[in-house]
């Protein structure tokens, strides 16, 4: 291994590192925790280290929501694959979905709440966005009914689902309701 790829290497490690750092006292404490500061003391290097690697906390925040989207995605397909017939598919999407943002709602404010300097349904979207849309509409646009645009149907769904989730843990929706609220959810816009 030359020294360029080891200190590539060792750059990627120390990026990680800081992603994997932020996401963690973020899913603790909550994001107003996280601070250069506090992420150069626990990962033992300098702040210079850190702002080499991000000029800031917004960019630490995109890089933590990037690596939600891959993961939000992998969730989705796991879930989909995993169900039989169309209307299971969604059923199973939108509960992989919430539980998703239920799990990790520091990773799911980073996604859709932080200003993490992402551009969102636009040329320069990143590819862990575009694919976790892709997730959604692989399985949704199997239920988006004739005439009907599947990324428009998948736009709606998915605010739907960002709705529920984000509703429910404000409190303002009753957590033991949560499965019925799929139910309904699938089977008024899902056309199977």
């Amino acid at each position: 291994m030359s020294v360029q790829e080891r200190k590539q290497r060792e750059r990627a490690d120390r990026e990680r590192l800081i992603v994997a750092t932020a996401r963690e006292l973020a899913e603790q404490q909550g994001w107003d925790a996280v601070t250069t500061r506090r992420l150069a003391e626990r990962i033992e290097y300098s702040q210079p280290v850190l702002y080499s690697h991000f000029r800031g906390k917004r960019e630490i925040i995109g890089a933590v929501a990037l690596q939600g989207a891959t993961e939000m995605a992998a969730a989705m397909r796991a879930a989909t694959s995993a169900a039989n017939g169309s209307r299971e598919r969604v059923a199973a999407l939108a509960r992989s979905y919430l539980d998703f943002a239920e799990r990790n709602p520091a990773v799911y404010d980073a996604l859709f709440q932080l200003d993490g300097g992402l551009t969102y349904a636009q040329e320069d979207t990143p590819e862990p966005l575009k694919d976790a849309f892709a997730a959604l509409m692989e399985t949704l646009s199997e239920v988006a009914g004739d005439g009907v645009h599947p990324g428009l149907f998948t736009e709606t769904f998915w605010a739907a689902l960002h709705g529920l989730a984000t509703l429910t843990r404000a409190g303002r929706l009753l957590p033991q309701d949560a499965a019925q609220r799929v139910e309904l959810l699938v089977d008024r816009l899902a056309v199977v």
